[in-house]
């Protein structure tokens, strides 16, 4: 049976000397994976610069439960890019933040929420104009949401440090070495509950700038079974730097 859904492309496969597995996180069935024969063919209806990380599609699918693999009958960009293939600083952004995706949601069943949360974010991060070099840490801070693990922004004026495994702030420093200090707290708070169109407004140094994106990055590997080290994030800190 034909389905039509949306999907964002998370990983892509070689399979055989044409033909790959991606899975994509989609609409209306979640974390799934299609195989693609002939990409690489000259008149291949579905081509490999339709299946980059992040790329954000409109399909229809074969769709049969239980399947390990599915298949696709039609598959379009929708929308299509105007900036993250061609501004380094944004395809470098996207790879960085699909491997956190990608090792996040994988055995994530249908969710509308999250898939709306990621698809509008990743839509309004390529529209955006000007310096977004804030936009990775805001994004991951943001979906932590959808993923079960938000932050707690209650706060009391004695309260100085936010403990990264509890998820919430502290009077005391925790026996465990997963805290922030008031400082990086605040920032980290921040970066969570204003807008993507605000938070250019926060200027931040380079180094502080990592420092955040590493006790992010501690917060996702003490809330997410499984998830392992993440790579991708040295080549976007050389960008930014």
């Amino acid at each position: 049976m034909l389905h039509k859904t949306r999907g964002i492309v998370l990983k892509t496969t070689l399979y055989s000397e044409s033909s790959v597995v991606v899975q994509m996180f989609t609409e209306k069935f979640g974390m799934q994976s299609y195989l693609i024969n002939g990409v690489k063919k000259p008149r291949a209806k579905i081509r490999m610069n339709m299946l980059q990380p992040l790329h954000l599609v409109d399909m229809v699918v074969y769709h049969k439960v239980n399947s390990s693999i599915q298949r696709i009958s039609e598959l379009r960009p929708a929308p299509i890019f105007r900036n993250i293939p061609y501004d380094i600083l944004k395809s470098t952004m996207a790879m960085f933040l699909n491997e956190v995706l990608y090792k996040s949601i994988r055995q994530q069943m249908t969710d509308e929420y999250l898939f709306d949360f990621i698809f509008n974010a990743v839509c309004w991060f390529d529209e955006s104009q000007g310096s977004n070099v804030n936009f990775h840490l805001a994004f991951l801070l943001k979906l932590s949401r959808y993923l079960g693990f938000a932050p707690s922004t209650q706060t009391k004026s004695d309260q100085s440090y936010f403990d990264l495994q509890e998820g919430e702030f502290k009077s005391l420093p925790p026996v465990h070495p997963y805290f922030i200090d008031k400082e990086d707290a605040s920032l980290f708070i921040s970066l969570y509950i204003l807008p993507f169109e605000k938070i250019i407004e926060i200027k931040l140094a380079n180094k502080t700038r990592r420092r955040i994106l590493d006790k992010i990055l501690i917060y996702y590997t003490l809330h997410t079974a499984s998830f392992g080290e993440i790579r991708s994030h040295q080549v976007l800190e050389d960008i930014l730097s």
